[in-house]
């Protein structure tokens, strides 16, 4: 298999697009270049996912919060996921886009927060084997 580009996009780049990010990473392991940025990134990723994701083993602390102006230089990806920016979802050179309807997490309380995490996991998971 080509090693696959994917880019999630949310609004911050604080919670779901890093986790989508670091899903892809874990799951994907060499057969995936992933990537994730914001409409307005707030430039901090949230405390709640780096503890949500170091349950799992994975330090998100290793992540920034990006721009979509600094991920452009690796277009064009395979496939771009947006979640939740609605008309602020600029436009990436990519092969296929997909909108998934995730609630944002930010607010949440652990318990909650984990539950976004996890359905995050199954998504990922299903797109990387719709691109085997």
């Amino acid at each position: 298999m080509d090693k696959k580009k994917l880019l999630f996009v949310c609004v911050e780049n604080a919670n779901r697009s890093q986790m989508s990010q670091a899903f892809a990473k874990i799951l994907g392991g060499e057969n995936v270049e992933a990537y994730s940025a914001g409409s307005r990134p707030s430039g901090v990723v949230n405390p709640k996912a780096i503890a949500a994701m170091k349950e799992l083993g994975y330090d998100l602390t290793t992540h920034d919060s990006k721009s979509l102006d600094e991920v452009k230089a690796f277009a064009p990806f395979d496939v771009v996921v947006t979640m939740g920016c609605g008309d602020a979802c600029p436009w990436m050179p990519a092969k296929q886009f997909i909108d998934w309807q995730i609630p944002d997490p930010k607010h949440m309380e652990p318990a909650e927060f984990n539950k976004v995490r996890d359905y995050i996991r199954e998504k990922v998971k299903g797109l990387l084997v719709s691109l085997r």
